[in-house]
Formats: C-alpha cells, sequence, structure tokens
C-alpha cells in the first residue's frame, strides 16, 4: 500500500504532545508504515518542515539534540520517499489547488500528491483533511 504522509503525523512520533486521539493515530500510521510495509511518500518540501520543527523544537528546550538525531535515525529506517516533482508542479497543479481549495502551498502539495498517486493521505491537519475528503482523496 501507498500513503502521502504528512509531517504533522510523523512529527508526533517524536513529540508526546498533541491529544490521545492524535498520538493513537500518528502510532498506528508508524505501526502501518513499518510493519504492513507501506511505502509512505512525501512532497519534497517535506524534510524542511521536519527540520524546521526540529531546530524550533531544541531552541524551546522540549527536546534535545540527541533525542532530535534519534528520530531522524528512525525516520531513515523506515519507507520514506520523496516526490521530486513537487517543485516541478509548484507554480501549476500545487498552485491551482491552493487557490481553489483556499491552502496554503504547503497542504497543497500534499493533497496534490495524493491526488497524483491515486492513494490515501495520512494527516492531523483538520482543514487538510476536510479539503481532501472534499476533493474526494482519501484519508486514512
Amino acid at each position: 500500500m501507498t500513503l502521502v504522509l504528512d509531517a504533522s503525523v510523523a512529527m508526533r512520533w517524536l513529540a508526546d504532545d498533541g491529544s490521545a486521539e492524535d498520538k493513537t493515530y500518528a502510532k498506528l500510521i508508524l505501526r502501518r508504515i513499518i510493519s504492513e510495509d507501506v511505502q509512505a511518500f512525501v512532497p519534497a518540501h517535506w524534510s524542511l518542515e521536519v527540520a524546521h520543527v526540529l531546530a524550533r523544537g531544541e531552541r524551546r528546550g522540549s527536546i534535545t539534540a540527541d533525542m532530535a538525531e534519534l528520530f531522524l535515525t528512525t525516520l531513515g529506517a523506515i519507507n520514506i520517499y520523496t516526490d521530486h516533482d513537487t517543485s516541478v508542479l509548484a507554480l501549476t497543479s500545487i498552485l491551482d489547488l491552493s487557490r481553489l481549495y483556499n491552502l496554503s502551498s504547503y497542504d497543497a502539495a500534499y493533497l496534490e500528491l495524493a491526488m497524483r498517486l491515486e492513494c490515501p493521505l495520512a494527516t492531523l491537519d483538520k482543514d487538510l483533511r476536510r479539503t481532501a475528503e472534499r476533493a474526494g482523496v482519501e484519508v486514512v
């Protein structure tokens, strides 16, 4: 199975914050990626989102550099594939989806990727979840 993985889900694997429901959902997605050989695809900007959250967490003191490194090791051990067409599509179909659904370009990139790959989207972002459902994209 293939899915598109929003950074909001992956970052919940590191941070022990958020609702119990969000944590359970994120753990379920991680288990599926590891045990069911699910391939997780991410848009090209995903690594920048992850790096931003890690750096911000370290500056705020909510995580340590060692925690960040362990998290990055975990990410490196699972099936996460970066879609390199994100940049090519940024000023066409991603921009169109951003305009159509009033999304940030970052969120529109997740939606576009799920639409293009014809696969479900894993996200904790409630606005993106609602928009994906309106666009006919399955949300796992």
